[in-house]
């Protein structure tokens, strides 16, 4: 893999994507054989995979329209990064087309015959019914297209020739792409994990998952460009003062995501309706109780005593290390939510929970890599670069 400093783009860009393409396409492959050999368990393992790589996607987007809201320069670096990360948004919408045909294995309102049954499900029937979920869903990744799209657009012009014209676009686009952010990640968190248990119900549910898939992202973005500065890539340009950015971020995202799950469950607790409570107490019985705990430990006071101090934000070694631990915890987060629909009574894990995450993450790698090293690293014609580059934290 090599580097020309002047151009800020990779001449060689060696065995990664290649590495990660065959992860993908062998994942891939066993997925398909698992599928005949237990169809549920494929779409469960399948749906907690997807679900994870789609988060990382959606966190790349709204870290850049932020950036372009509040008008940062610290992270002008980063940027183009995030920007692969969120024009892996339509390979995502493809991964998703398999799902269609494992609505049946996943969802109970999805049968009329358990609907005509339950008195709850017959209320929530004009919104959790078949042909309305797929139409929000092609909604839901039509609009994260159009607007991850269109702001990867405008940066790779800015990068042939900068105009003031093209960063008060991308900025009036992300204002009400912000709200539509909000909106449809919320909806589908709704319609793709917490209707798996479609009696219980959390209005809180959407910020849990947005903060949780925002934190993820930070974590995979901190690894890609601790990965880079191994192997002697924008190293005099992305300096230990974005890491400890960084860092602040995961930590500030770490306390957030720990106030969403604290106040969803004190909430759901305190009130004690039986509508609610149901879906905690299938997350305590048998070995979910242990997951919850490692949840608790691993997504919360783990990060948080670690990156609470200010050195392990800024040495690299150590905020790799933590970066990694926080993807882990944040699939077994994903997987929490999920498989306890399929295995109620206790954790059972299973060949194709690896076989699928391997899978979509490997074309998702591969995908984001091709992206990045096809043009410049950074966004070489944005005027706040080289304050960006001199960066220093106060």
């Amino acid at each position: 893999m090599k580097f020309d400093d002047g151009s800020y783009r990779l001449v060689n860009n060696g065995k990664f994507g290649t590495v990660a393409l065959t992860f993908g396409l062998v994942g891939l492959l066993a997925c398909g054989i698992g599928y005949f050999f237990d169809s549920r368990q494929f779409f469960h393992s399948y749906l907690t995979a997807l679900v994870f790589w789609v988060s990382i996607s959606l966190g790349g987007l709204f870290f850049v329209m932020l950036h372009y809201l509040v008008g940062a320069k610290w992270s002008v670096v980063l940027r183009r990064l995030c920007e692969n990360i969120m024009i892996t948004i339509p390979l995502m919408a493809l991964f998703s087309l398999p799902l269609m045909f494992g609505i049946h294995d996943l969802f109970h309102w999805s049968h009329p015959e358990a609907v005509s049954r339950d008195i709850l499900l017959q209320g929530k029937a004009p919104y959790l019914n078949v042909p309305f979920f797929i139409v929000r869903t092609a909604i839901y990744f039509i609009l994260w297209t159009l607007m991850a799209r269109y702001l990867y657009n405008i940066s790779l012009k800015q990068d042939r020739k900068h105009s003031e014209e093209l960063f008060i676009r991308a900025r009036r686009a992300s204002a009400p792409g912000m709200i539509l952010f909000g909106l449809t990640i919320t909806f589908f968190a709704f319609d793709w994990l917490m209707s798996l248990d479609a009696h219980w119900y959390s209005t809180i549910f959407g910020v849990y998952f947005f903060s949780g898939a925002f934190l993820g992202c930070l974590a995979f973005l901190t690894v890609m460009i601790l990965y880079f500065r191994k192997h002697h890539i924008l190293d005099k340009s992305i300096t230990v003062e974005h890491y400890h950015d960084l860092g602040k971020l995961m930590f500030a995202f770490t306390v957030f995501w720990g106030y969403m799950a604290f106040s969803q469950y004190f909430l759901i607790w305190y009130a004690n309706i039986p509508e609610e409570t149901i879906w905690f107490l299938h997350r305590w019985e048998g070995s979910w109780q242990t997951v919850t705990l490692f949840i608790l430990f691993g997504n919360f006071l783990v990060p948080f005593f670690l990156l609470f101090p200010q050195w392990p934000k800024r040495n690299r070694f150590m905020l790799m290390a933590i970066s990694v631990w926080i993807l882990f915890v944040h699939w077994v987060d994903i997987y929490w939510i999920v498989m306890p629909s399929l295995h109620q009574h206790g954790i059972n894990i299973s060949w194709l929970d690896f076989a699928a995450l391997a899978g979509i993450g490997g074309i998702f790698v591969w995908f984001f890599w091709n992206k990045l090293s096809s043009q410049a690293l950074i966004p070489i014609n944005d005027p706040g670069l080289a304050e960006s580059i001199k960066f220093v934290n106060n």
